[in-house]
């Protein structure tokens, strides 16, 4: 597929946007209103309307179709992408930035000078896996999977209740209540096999994650054997404000916070440079660490 780096659309930027926005919500959620673009747009209805008519007639030609049932527009068999890659990580991301347009920008493939970016492996999630994830957790539904995992390699079906998707910076994972395990757990989007099969309300929501409603701190500081101007070096480095970087997130999520930090709370390395910052409050965070 052509991108806007080495051919010339023949549309307008904010066009290009609002089609990409129509293909990827159609795609990974199955149904597309005009209210999507206008809460994301903030644009009018008839002008969210023209936006879907035009990407219809004049971007991908037989993507989608109407449903009077759905009330809006869903993808038909022949869906092809013709201005996204067709990824799930492009929807991904869009949800967790919470409908920031700079997102958007950032997926264009804009040739810009003097700047290189790593870019994390793509993970591959189909379409027909995430949208029932997605519509499960939205309705607090209990959903059958085939799931499969380093200790699990062969398929396990099980029955879970999503309620978050999470991205860790590394990957994305749902954050889901287990009948198998009676309790809450991580799965990974890209270890679910075939299609989940949506079935019955649950009560098991995010209210009763104790894990994901509890806030905790966790309390970043230079490692205590630097001397004192290679401290404040670190310090800068990571925006700390008196000697320290305070972060706030779900008890949960404590270990990807770390991980992202390259942070390993098992251990203090005898050399300060190899790890130049460590847990402060590694005590108050124990029951978190190694879940």
């Amino acid at each position: 597929m052509a991108t806007p780096a080495d051919s010339k659309w023949p549309f307008r930027w904010d066009l290009l946007l609002r089609y990409r926005f129509i293909e990827t919500i159609a795609l990974w959620e199955g149904r597309l209103t005009t209210r999507h673009l206008c809460d994301t747009f903030g644009i009018g209805r008839q002008q969210a309307s023209k936006d879907i008519n035009n990407y219809i007639r004049e971007v991908g030609p037989g993507n989608l179709e109407y449903d009077k049932y759905l009330k809006g527009y869903k993808p038909t068999p022949r869906f092809s992408p013709q201005v996204t890659r067709g990824l799930a990580d492009e929807y991904l991301h869009l949800m967790a930035r919470n409908n920031e347009l700079m997102n958007m920008f950032e997926s264009l493939a804009l040739d810009v000078a003097n700047v290189e970016v790593l870019r994390q492996p793509v993970r591959d999630v189909r379409p027909e896996v995430l949208r029932p994830i997605m519509q499960a957790a939205r309705q607090q539904k209990r959903l059958e999977v085939d799931y499969v995992s380093i200790n699990n390699p062969d398929r396990e079906g099980r029955i879970i209740v999503p309620h978050t998707l999470v991205y860790t910076g590394l990957r994305w994972h749902v954050r889901a209540w287990c009948e198998k395990n009676l309790g809450y757990r991580d799965f990974v989007l890209s270890r679910f096999r075939d299609i989940p099969e949506i079935l019955d309300a649950s009560g098991h929501g995010a209210e009763g994650d104790t894990d994901w409603q509890r806030e905790v701190v966790v309390r970043i500081t230079p490692h205590p054997r630097l001397r004192p101007d290679q401290r404040e070096v670190v310090e800068v480095d990571y925006g700390m404000e008196n000697g320290a970087l305070e972060v706030r997130t779900r008890a949960r999520l404590v270990p990807y916070v770390l991980k992202l930090l390259h942070v390993d709370p098992a251990e203090m390395l005898d050399d300060p440079i190899a790890q130049q910052i460590v847990v402060a409050n590694r005590e108050e965070l124990q029951p978190w660490l190694f879940a």
